[in-house]
């Protein structure tokens, strides 16, 4: 695939790492076009630094690496609004919560993942890698790591599939949650896990913990 990386932070290095190991055509293109060298550089594997607009233009899937202050300012820079990105899985991994508090940050109801909706016009916006750490993404998939499910939400069933395909490249499991209309249950439970590991909790000790099912995820064969 040919895949748009929007921003050049900690998330988008990983899964621009894990991705370009993969075998897709990655370009990363940030408000900084210095940054944008030097993290493809970083990375090689013919990693590319364009600009913002080019990297969503004929991309097969686009990811919205930037933190949530700063989606309005960069969707603006591609021109977005302008209809670029019909059509294009655009991926939202952001957090709109308070820092080392999880509480979120938009209104009742509403939802970052929707934000984007109406700031993208005919974007097919998936919500996905909002819940791990940047760092679970540069480990090569197998070498004895546990699989972990990413948890994702989406309207189109072609962007949720490119998604998964794009989620299995980095060692995790999609799992679709529902559409958009349950986006921010998704955006809830990264509040939860950020107030519980800030007040020095373990997120995962307060999950039940269920044995995984036959061919589920293929972690049991």
């Amino acid at each position: 695939m040919r895949i748009g990386i929007l921003g050049t932070g900690t998330l988008a290095a990983a899964l621009g790492e894990g991705w370009a190991r993969a075998g897709h055509e990655v370009a990363i293109g940030g408000r900084s076009r210095a940054k944008a060298e030097e993290l493809a550089e970083r990375l090689g594997r013919d990693v590319l630094a364009v600009a913002p607009r080019e990297a969503v233009t004929g991309r097969d899937a686009v990811l919205l690496a930037v933190a949530w202050d700063g989606v309005e300012d960069m969707l603006e820079s591609v021109g977005a609004s302008d209809g670029v990105l019909e059509g294009t899985p655009l991926i939202d991994p952001t957090n709109a919560v308070t820092h080392g508090v999880g509480a979120l940050l938009i209104g009742h109801g509403a939802s970052m993942a929707g934000r984007i909706s109406g700031l993208a016009p005919g974007a097919r916006v998936v919500k996905a890698f909002h819940l791990f750490p940047a760092e679970r993404w540069t480990r090569p998939p197998g070498g004895g790591l546990p699989r972990v499910t990413v948890a994702m939400c989406g309207d189109d069933a072609t962007a949720l599939d490119v998604v998964g395909e794009l989620v299995r490249d980095v060692g995790g499991v999609p799992a679709v949650l529902g559409t958009l209309g349950r986006v921010r249950q998704l955006e809830e439970v990264a509040g939860f896990v950020i107030g519980l590991a800030f007040a020095g909790f373990d997120p995962g000790s307060a999950v039940p913990h269920l044995p995984p099912r036959d061919g589920r995820d293929g972690s049991r064969a």
